[in-house]
C-alpha cells in the first residue's frame, strides 16, 4: 500500500508514520505534486532470546553418508 503524504504533513506526523508501516508499505513524501522522499517498511524484529536445542527435530538426515567427506582430507587433522 503506497500513501501519499506532503513535506508538512510528514514533519508533523513523522513518528505516528513510521510506527504504522508494515513490512512492503510505503509513504510517498511530496513537495508540492514532486516526490521528495519515500519511507519503506522493513517489518519487526523479533528480539527473542535464542533458546539451546529450539531448532531439535527440524532436520531430518535422509542417508547416513561419508564419502562426500574425501574431498576435504587434505583440510582435516
Amino acid at each position: 500500500m503506497i500513501v501519499r503524504v506532503s513535506l508538512n504533513e510528514a514533519q508533523a506526523r513523522l513518528s505516528e508514520l513510521v510506527k504504522g508501516l508494515a513490512s512492503g508499505d510505503e509513504v510517498l513524501i511530496t513537495d508540492g505534486d514532486e516526490p521528495v522522499a519515500r519511507l519503506v517498511g522493513q517489518g519487526r524484529r523479533t528480539d527473542r532470546t535464542r533458546q539451546p536445542g529450539s531448532a531439535k527435530g527440524k532436520l531430518r538426515i535422509l542417508v547416513e553418508d561419508d564419502a562426500h567427506l574425501d574431498d576435504f582430507k587434505g583440510y582435516m587433522p
